[in-house]
């Protein structure tokens, strides 16, 4: 029986499952990462196009019923494990899995599964970030979500996942998804959703960490004015008194609330800050 603790709510539509693994256009030097494998069935269908899968289990039970299942599937590597060692980091064995796969597969590496509900977005976040960044995520989350990921400023649900998805790269909306569709069908809405790396507006940001630094310093405090948010700086934040000069030129209104700041606004301040430290 699925776990409610896990967030267990299996996509049993097989053509949605195709629609999803169809609008990733996978190719055979691809690397698939499935987070949630359940029994197996979307694994099958990705291993039928991909280099390599390393989809990971969380439930011991299903990671077995998987291996069982898949056991020709011979590109496909199980791991019964937590997708996340903690909120901030993927763990070490899935990351070792990827960068191996790697070594025999030059191209995408890319995130395609039905997430979760608690693991999805921490984990796209952290594959925004790195350490293993991931060229193109096609994902079924829930509606609320799908919501944070294509939210624009000023809206109710624009957060830190929002301002990373702009600031990499392109989300898409692929289909609204009922709950009849998931077994055992969860309370809410569910949606497919793509992103797609964009190399252009990566080549912006100097600093990922720097970026990262900049945007949870304004986010935590998301509905004070920008020139109150610069008091609670700390780390390489607090070594300068020249934020105003940065926001004048990033054109920037100081009483404005982080919320209503572009991805575009984040990665010019984190470039300037980082243009600063270049020059102690």
């Amino acid at each position: 029986m699925p776990k409610k603790r896990l967030g267990q709510h299996f996509l049993i539509d097989l053509n949605l499952m195709r629609l999803l693994v169809d609008s990733a256009n996978i190719r055979n030097i691809d690397i698939v990462l499935e987070v949630g494998c359940g029994t197996g069935s979307l694994t099958e269908a990705l291993g039928r196009q991909a280099g390599r899968v390393i989809t990971v289990e969380i439930d011991k039970t299903l990671a077995e019923i998987a291996k069982s299942e898949l056991e020709n599937c011979k590109n496909v590597e199980i791991i019964n494990t937590d997708i996340l060692e903690n909120k901030s980091t993927i763990n070490p064995i899935v990351v070792d899995a990827i960068k191996r796969a790697g070594k025999k597969h030059p191209g995408r590496i890319l995130l395609i599964a039905n997430l979760p509900y608690s693991a999805a977005s921490p984990l796209m976040l952290n594959l925004l970030t790195g350490p293993i960044a991931a060229d193109g995520m096609y994902v079924t989350v829930q509606k609320q979500v799908a919501d944070r990921m294509m939210a624009p400023p000023g809206n109710s649900n624009y957060g830190t996942l929002s301002i990373y998805l702009a600031a990499t790269g392109n989300v898409n909306l692929i289909r609204v998804l009922k709950p009849t569709v998931f077994w055992p069908q969860p309370q809410v809405d569910s949606a497919m959703v793509s992103f797609i790396h964009d190399k252009d507006k990566i080549a912006r940001i100097r600093d990922m960490k720097l970026l990262s630094d900049v945007v949870n310093l304004f986010m935590r405090h998301r509905r004070k004015m920008i020139r109150v948010c610069t008091k609670f700086a700390h780390g390489w934040l607090s070594q300068t008194t020249n934020w105003p000069e940065i926001f004048h030129q990033c054109s920037i209104d100081a009483t404005q609330r982080p919320e209503q700041l572009s991805a575009d606004s984040y990665v010019a301040m984190a470039n300037l800050f980082y243009d600063y430290l270049k020059q102690k």
